[in-house]
C-alpha cells in the first residue's frame, strides 16, 4: 500500500496533482485510513502509471478518463486523433521554422538549425554517393512503404504542395511494374 506522498515521489508528481486526480475521479484511492488519509494499492499504482503514459502523449485528462472508462478500442481512436493533431502541429512548426530562417537569411544561422531544404538534402544524398537512379529508388521505396511519412518529409524540406504532388505521383508510377 502507498500513501499519496509515496506515489507522488515515485511518479515525480505533486501531491496536489494526485488530489486533483482524485477530485475529478481519475484516480481514486482504494482505501482510506481511520484518520481519512488516502491509501493506494498496486492496482492504483498501475493505473497511475497508465495515466502518466497517456499524459506523455499530450492527452488532456478528459480524454484519458474516457480511455480508462471505455472499451479498449476507444483508446486507439483517441490516440489516432492525437497523432493527427501532432502531425498538424509539427507541420505548422516546420513552416514557422522555415519562415524564420528565410527572414533571417543568414547562412550561418541556417547551418545551425535543424532545417533541411531540398538543396541541402540533395547535396547530402549526392555526398553519400547516390546518383539519379538511386534517388529515384529512394523516393519509390519511401512512397511505397510509408506514403504519409514521405509527404511529411517532402513538406519538411519546404517543397511546395504542387511539386510534392508531382514527386509522389511520379514515385507511385515508377513503382508499378512495366
Amino acid at each position: 500500500m502507498y500513501t499519496i506522498s509515496d506515489l507522488a515521489k515515485q511518479f515525480n508528481l505533486s501531491r496536489s496533482t494526485l488530489l486533483y486526480y482524485d477530485k475529478i475521479g481519475l484516480l481514486t484511492p482504494s482505501e482510506r485510513t481511520t484518520a481519512n488519509y488516502r491509501v493506494y494499492s498496486e492496482n492504483d499504482k498501475a493505473l497511475l502509471k497508465q495515466i502518466c503514459m497517456y499524459r506523455e502523449t499530450g492527452l488532456d485528462l478528459g480524454s484519458i478518463k474516457k480511455i480508462l472508462l471505455s472499451p479498449s478500442g476507444k483508446s486507439a481512436v483517441i490516440l489516432e486523433k492525437r497523432l493527427e493533431q501532432l502531425n498538424r502541429e509539427i507541420k505548422s512548426l516546420r513552416t514557422q521554422q522555415q519562415v524564420i530562417v528565410k527572414m533571417l537569411s543568414d547562412r550561418r544561422l541556417f547551418l545551425q538549425t535543424r532545417v533541411l531544404d531540398k538543396k541541402r538534402w540533395i547535396t547530402i544524398l549526392r555526398a553519400a554517393g547516390m546518383d539519379e537512379a538511386a534517388m529515384t529508388k529512394w523516393h519509390v521505396a519511401f512512397e511505397t512503404i510509408s506514403p504519409e511519412a514521405h509527404k511529411d518529409f517532402l513538406e519538411s524540406l519546404g517543397i511546395k504542395k504542387n511539386e510534392i504532388q508531382k514527386i509522389r505521383k511520379w514515385s507511385r508510377e515508377k513503382s508499378k511494374p512495366d
